[in-house]
């Protein structure tokens, strides 16, 4: 039977560093600052894997509990964008003027001034590599005359496309407390993507875009990384944690996964890669049979605690510096793929510590340390 691990991070061996030297509480103080850190992501974490033909649920977890979407909102900001092109409301050529208000959102952002004029095009390209903010606000304020009326419309599309547990009140997925939704309304968002505009979603494996001569990468570090995977969207807040919705293919196979709450990117892409391994093994294993998908909702969800690594002088609780180019997931047994997640980049350097995660049956190293401060993506 498979197994599908969850990562925490939190080290239960805090109290062990007590009454050792300085450097020893300050180890202490540390660890004790990673559990809190891992308890409110336990309490942020969601996931949920369907099968994309049949809709039978093939993995879930706290899947319909609220959450904070972050920029997983702009799949909706899109899904309008393409009813609009699809109506002739637009064409791909069809210009956007940027507003004030759309040129003062916060990062990530293209940097729009007030009344520069970008394509549909352009502004799809945007949401999707470099998931800017201010093209949120501009698509917003286009279809909707104002982003709070585009907000209720949105909401009211979603209840319609049954996403029973979604609230938008913004384009962007900028910090508020009122927008909500579960791991659960984003997989039924993503398939809708997939369902009502097959000719604009190859648009989600968009490998990057250039703005005035710089070059932004999507943050979806898992696409080209892992086998069959053309979409979907990344998000992060400080209040959401690292968000991810997925759609991956195989073999005319398809299954859409939902990652909520991960405590850093390399984190959330490695629960993501094994999530779908897992997926896709145990549809092998019936090829050419309906899915039972109660046999595969019952399989058990490891909670892994991760304990440092030892350092080369063998001091307990320190902990192992990143690997150079990303981060190495690798499930076993050896005839199962092997994939490099890109590490998150971060104004202030490095991606933390890495530790390892897993039993006999998985392992993963992935980041530990969460950038809290970068802006929204």
């Amino acid at each position: 039977m498979t197994t599908i691990a969850r990562f925490s991070a939190s080290s239960p061996s805090g109290a062990r560093f007590a009454g050792r030297s300085l450097a020893g509480v300050g180890l202490a103080i540390a660890t004790l600052s990673i559990s809190v850190t891992a308890a409110a992501a336990q309490e942020r974490y969601a996931a949920y894997v369907m099968d994309a033909d049949t809709n039978e649920v093939l993995h879930q977890d706290q899947a319909e509990e609220s959450r904070f979407p972050a920029s997983l909102t702009k799949m909706m900001t899109l899904y309008m964008l393409f009813d609009a092109l699809e109506r002739k409301e637009l064409t791909l050529d069809s210009k956007l003027t940027a507003s004030k208000f759309a040129s003062l959102q916060a990062p990530t952002k293209l940097g729009l001034k007030r009344g520069d004029q970008i394509s549909v095009d352009t502004a799809i390209k945007a949401l999707v590599t470099k998931s800017a903010n201010d093209v949120a606000v501009v698509v917003a304020e286009r279809l909707g005359g104002s982003e709070s009326r585009f907000a209720a419309l949105m909401t009211a599309r979603a209840r319609e496309l049954g996403m029973s547990s979604t609230r938008f009140v913004n384009a962007s997925g900028l910090p508020n407390l009122q927008q909500r939704t579960s791991a659960k309304d984003m997989a039924v968002l993503g398939k809708a993507l997939i369902r009502d505009f097959p000719q604009y979603y190859s648009y989600f494996k968009t490998p990057g875009m250039t703005w005035r001569a710089r070059y932004a990468r999507n943050h979806n570090g898992l696409l080209g990384q892992v086998d069959g995977m053309d979409g979907i969207k990344t998000g992060y807040t400080r209040m959401s944690g690292f968000n991810l919705t997925s759609s991956v293919e195989r073999n005319g196979h398809r299954i859409i996964a939902v990652v909520m709450g991960g405590e850093s990117a390399s984190a959330r892409d490695a629960q993501m890669a094994h999530l779908i391994e897992g997926a896709f093994e145990e549809i092998a294993k019936r090829t050419g049979q309906p899915l039972n998908s109660a046999t595969f909702v019952s399989m058990p969800v490891n909670r892994v605690t991760l304990d440092f690594s030892r350092s080369a002088d063998g001091e307990e609780g320190s902990a192992e510096p990143a690997p150079a180019g990303g981060v190495t997931v690798q499930t076993v047994p050896a005839d199962r793929p092997t994939y490099t997640v890109p590490a998150p980049t971060t104004p202030h350097g490095g991606v933390g510590a890495v530790g390892t995660v897993g039993g006999a049956a998985s392992a993963a190293a992935f980041s530990l340390i969460s950038p809290m401060s970068d802006p929204l993506y």
